[in-house]
């Protein structure tokens, strides 16, 4: 990983160094030709004054060929009158020039070409006079490119510098970016991530916060193979020897009434607890869409209360509906199931004679569902666990009424699937009130 970040960080180096090299000499190439063509017409209002006598003189011939200069006349017609370095009745007509078109078009003309007279690439600058004829002033590019290639060597220079310096700051940087992820993935309680980059902290924390979650799905997935294992091995091995001393004929005829019972009663229990197993994972299925509509739920907790009837009158408990009619946007059956999970626990952990109170009513822009009891209560350091599945206050009352402990645990991913909130309060011996808002 590291190396290819690296090579993707020379890549993007080498590339941004080499535009800016070119680009670097197109500008100082283009600047150069123009302070050269300004010089050159700077040596033409010095030379236009001057007689062609003067030009042929050997001492200025001497100096036009040290400075790189080369002198022509030509008339309107495009004929060589002079040339300082080239015979003019052997040179062709130059009426076709570009710098002598622009001249003759614009009163002056630029150009850089080959001349075929000096063999050399050669800028051009010409002026038109006063009697029509063109004055042109020629500078041989071998100074020019001289000076450019000094210029392009001490640019390459400067640009394998600056990329010698990126890769050498690719590599730290590099190493300082990579260094804390290499670290969270060895130590992934994030401990010790000193000297990180504020842009990349969140990007860490995500990771660390993704791990713990990943660990805490693992580890309540662990504790929840274990609590079915151990919730469905109690009511096997209740119905496998109460079924071995039936089928041994060791029991008579009265004991084999009551080991039915009890092979029945822990079937029950089986089933129950493996319909709430299967609608936890069913809940927990994140893909899986459920159809909402507008529901009463003050007829839905009616009907709840209907259903419980017979098995609060068993307790002597008594059911009472309070509120009045209001609307909620649910699933009608995960809304029964919640009721009934909640009234059932009312019911199942409530004192004998004692009351269920359910309460429907409208609070601001929501709708409230209460179920409160009179019953055992739950003390304080339970009531943050009594969501966890399999979590029991009283285990022994539990499994003797029937629960299987995941009841709230049901109930909190319905919660979670309307988006809903839910709040338990409670007190021992005093009762519980579990407060649904929609």
């Amino acid at each position: 990983m590291k190396k290819k970040i690296n090579i993707y960080f020379m890549a993007v180096s080498a590339f941004g160094v080499m535009i800016t090299a070119i680009i670097s000499m197109m500008l100082f190439y283009n600047i150069f030709t123009d302070q050269v063509f300004d010089d050159i017409e700077a040596y033409m209002h010095i030379i236009q004054p001057l007689n062609q006598k003067f030009w042929e003189t050997e001492q200025n011939q001497e100096r036009l060929e040290k400075d790189g200069l080369r002198i022509t006349l030509i008339q309107q017609n495009g004929n060589v009158q002079y040339d300082s370095i080239a015979d003019e009745k052997e040179m062709g007509n130059h009426k076709d020039r570009p710098e002598i078109k622009k001249a003759l078009k614009k009163g002056k003309g630029t150009s850089v070409r080959w001349s075929n007279t000096s063999s050399l690439h050669t800028l051009y600058y010409a002026e038109q006079l006063e009697n029509g004829d063109i004055l042109r002033v020629g500078k041989d590019s071998e100074n020019v490119f001289q000076i450019m290639k000094n210029t392009a060597i001490l640019v390459m220079v400067v640009s394998l510098s600056i990329l010698l310096l990126c890769g050498i700051l690719s590599h730290f940087l590099t190493k300082r970016l990579l260094s804390p992820i290499e670290k969270l993935a060895s130590h992934l309680d994030g401990e010790n991530m000193d000297n990180v980059y504020d842009e990349i902290t969140p990007f860490l924390q995500t990771i660390k916060e993704q791990h713990i979650t990943l660990l805490d799905n693992a580890k309540m997935r662990q504790e929840f193979t274990a609590n079915v294992s151990h919730e469905l091995k109690t009511p096997l091995t209740a119905i496998s020897g109460y079924a071995e001393l039936i089928g041994s004929g060791m029991a008579d005829e009265r004991d084999t009434r009551r080991f039915a019972n009890e092979i029945h009663s822990s079937s029950n229990r089986l089933l129950i607890l493996i319909n709430d197993i299967l609608k936890l994972s069913e809940l927990d299925d994140g893909g899986l869409e459920f159809d909402f509509e507008q529901i009463d739920l003050y007829q839905a907790a009616q009907k709840c209360l209907d259903m419980m009837d017979v098995q609060a009158a068993k307790q002597g408990i008594s059911l009472s509906l309070q509120g009045e009619s209001c609307m909620v946007y649910a699933n009608p059956n995960l809304l029964d199931e919640l009721l009934y999970n909640l009234c059932s626990n009312a019911v199942r952990y409530n004192n004998h004679n004692g009351t269920v109170i359910v309460t429907v009513c409208p609070e601001k822009e929501r709708v409230l569902l209460s179920v409160k009891d009179t019953g055992i209560g739950i003390s304080e350091e339970h009531q943050k666990r009594v969501f966890e599945r399999f979590y029991r206050v009283d285990k022994s009352r539990s499994k003797q009424s029937g629960g299987t402990g995941l009841g709230l645990a049901i109930v909190k991913h319905i919660v979670a699937q309307h988006g809903a909130e839910i709040v338990l309060k409670s007190e021992v011996e005093k009762g519980t009130e579990v407060k649904v808002l929609f």
